[in-house]
């Protein structure tokens, strides 16, 4: 139950740190996070099954990642604010930007400049990287970033990491009771009990959480209700599938790491990956960026995909 309230509270800060730092920096920091406290504390409540000279240079790489992911933040953020600050310079001299007339960019409707530059009105439907853009979904945006510290978006996303890091561990507690809780003859709770109470108390947390936020919201999000939420469902399927998806991929991991190791399921985490397809091609993360940022986010995935890779060499088998 323990793992299922900081799985419930890692998931919600994860969402709020899409915001900042984007889908594949969120993911691949804090799962390398995970990782590398995780699969340390797994290791040892798993009485060493893993090989530790494979397992701890996997973690190595993952930690590289972590600071990579950091970096690459760093300067997407650096590039958005120079597309803005451009496009704020041509839009005083009078000049329309090339990449907001070139027609194979944007459509033909008319932007109000002032409007645009505030933020808060867009009209016109740019192609992704521009800035033209950046300001259309920040006007779309519940959470507002623009003006906002990067330090935010990364506490946000090494909160969440820490969150994930130790509902595996619990999970493990749980199942084989390295801490002798349990009285002589009393049979350990089996992997498939265990998820019950994890996602119970998972859901729980969750339900606590998120009527606190409808009506005493953080990070300058709009106040709703219990009424407006129950009756929007714009998006809420979706909500379901992701929902279904995490409850399916916990059970998984949970089943392999009875059967491996904890600290080799811990590693065995194709997530970000995943979600770098989904922030570049489908939501044009970093469109446009410099070579500074591309370098740093294919050193970033290489790093991940690397350690990943080591993690699973480092697999056991339980005795």
């Amino acid at each position: 139950m323990a793992g299922g309230v900081v799985l419930s509270i890692g998931n919600l800060t994860t969402q709020y740190a899409w915001a900042f730092v984007g889908l594949s920096v969120t993911e691949v920091v804090s799962s390398s996070i995970t990782v590398v406290i995780g699969t340390t504390l797994n290791y040892y409540l798993d009485d060493k099954i893993n090989k530790a000279e494979i397992l701890f240079p996997g973690v190595a790489c993952f930690l590289i990642a972590v600071c990579l992911g950091s970096a690459v933040h760093a300067s997407n953020a650096a590039d958005n604010k120079a597309k803005l600050d451009s496009y704020s310079n041509e839009s005083k001299d009078g000049i329309r930007a090339n990449n907001i007339t070139d027609s194979k960019q944007a459509y033909t409707k008319t932007v109000d400049i002032n409007d645009a530059e505030k933020g808060v009105a867009s009209t016109e439907k740019a192609k992704f990287g521009t800035a033209l853009f950046l300001i259309d979904l920040e006007k779309r945006r519940a959470i507002k970033i623009f003006g906002k510290s990067a330090i935010i978006g990364l506490a946000l996303t090494f909160f969440a990491g820490v969150c994930f890091s130790l509902f595996s561990p619990a999970f493990n507690l749980a199942t084989n009771d390295q801490w002798h809780t349990l009285k002589d003859g009393v049979p350990h709770l089996s992997v498939y009990t265990a998820f019950f109470y994890f996602s119970v108390s998972c859901f729980v947390v969750a339900l606590i959480l998120n009527l606190i936020f409808l009506y005493r919201p953080v990070l300058n999000a709009p106040k709703s209700s219990l009424k407006a939420y129950i009756n929007d469902w714009n998006g809420r399927g979706w909500a379901l599938l992701a929902g279904l998806l995490c409850g399916f991929g916990n059970g998984l991991q949970f089943m392999g790491g009875q059967a491996a190791g904890y600290a080799a399921a811990d590693a065995v985490q194709a997530l970000p990956l995943v979600s770098t397809f989904w922030g570049v091609i489908l939501f044009g993360e970093y469109r446009r960026s410099s070579r500074k940022t591309y370098t740093l986010l294919v050193g970033m995935l290489f790093m991940f995909v690397a350690a990943v890779g080591i993690l699973m060499a480092s697999s056991g088998h339980r005795k």
